[in-house]
């Protein structure tokens, strides 16, 4: 009887033994490709949550997991070979491939990333889902950092004294701003901006005001010119491998994609624009000067980027999109 027990036991811990990787076997995992620090907002909260809605969606048979491999050069590559089943990066770094994304980018738009980033999702899918940007990728997700402000070693009392300044710039839109204001643009991700600041390599960066403690700025640029809506918005996507999409089940992926697009797209720029705030009163603490643009220099912001909404307006046309169109519509929706 023991004996016969014994079997029985050992028969029952098998089947456990068996079903657990049975189970093991179905949960699949999102490797996320990511590359600021793990406390900054897009890992601590925007990354994170996602997880939880998937998680949730899927009844816990795909969750995601973010690493760390460093550049978000390499983000793109990566997802679309299959290395990594989605990451995000920022659009500027890739010129030549990315040019529909300026139209959020474009000064003076106006609002923040909260509510840049919905309308901005909206605007994208409505006018430019049939351009080949994004090929090779399933687009998850569209938004913007907060506005982009210039941070400083030294104070400034006029945009003409930037003249010459080494100043790291992001790419994209941040490029043209820096040729208008005759500055040395250094190109550089951002988790080496704080090096590049602190051994006098840069003098400068462009960025929104959250980077201030994100980044530790505040130790390395103490001093910010800080416009009401900022010089710029970052154009950032979010992407997903789609073979690996495809390998789920059809609720699965369904589930996914249901808590991305639009919905994905709110909560990062929730979370970029309320950084932004926690930001600046952080770098007020640490004692950073921010000085807020007088109207002598905004206006003579203003002036040197006037040109830019018909100079983007006329490169998307050539391509076949009605820029016109889609930025009347985009400053419509945010507003």
């Amino acid at each position: 009887m023991l004996k016969l027990n014994k079997k029985l036991m050992n028969s029952i811990l098998l089947m456990v033994f068996i079903t657990g990787f049975a189970y093991a076997d179905k949960t699949k995992t999102i490797n996320v490709y990511s590359w600021l620090p793990p406390k900054h907002t897009m890992n601590a909260n925007v990354l994170h949550t996602w997880g939880k809605w998937i998680e949730k969606a899927t009844q816990g048979r795909v969750k995601i997991d973010i690493k760390y491999p460093g550049s978000p050069k390499g983000v793109l590559d990566n997802v679309e070979d299959g290395a990594y089943e989605a990451g995000w990066t920022y659009h500027g770094f890739f010129p030549g491939r990315f040019e529909l994304t300026k139209i959020v980018e474009l000064p003076n738009l106006g609002v923040g990333a909260d509510k840049a980033s919905v309308g901005y999702w909206k605007v994208y899918n409505k006018y430019f889902s049939k351009s080949n940007e994004n090929d090779g990728l399933v687009l998850a997700g569209l938004f913007v950092h907060a506005p982009g402000q210039i941070h400083l070693t030294k104070p400034i009392s006029s945009l003409k004294e930037l003249k010459g300044k080494k100043i790291r710039i992001g790419g994209g839109i941040q490029s043209q701003i820096a040729k208008k204001l005759k500055i040395e643009g250094v190109s550089l991700p951002g988790n080496k901006v704080y090096q590049s600041l602190s051994q006098g390599i840069t003098e400068g960066v462009f960025m929104p005001m959250g980077e201030k403690r994100t980044l530790r700025l505040k130790e390395v640029a103490p001093f910010t010119l800080k416009f009401p809506n900022g010089m710029y918005l970052g154009s950032f996507g979010i992407y997903l491998n789609p073979a690996f999409l495809n390998s789920l089940k059809k609720e699965d992926k369904k589930a996914i994609l249901a808590v991305s697009g639009e919905k994905l797209s709110a909560l990062a720029g929730k979370y970029w624009q309320e950084d932004t705030i926690i930001g600046e009163e952080d770098a007020k603490k640490y004692g950073n000067v921010i000085l807020e643009a007088s109207p002598s220099i905004i206006k003579e912001f203003n002036s040197l980027v006037s040109g830019f909404d018909k100079q983007w307006i006329k490169k998307v046309s050539k391509k076949g999109f009605d820029g016109k169109a889609a930025l009347s519509e985009l400053r419509s929706l945010v507003k």
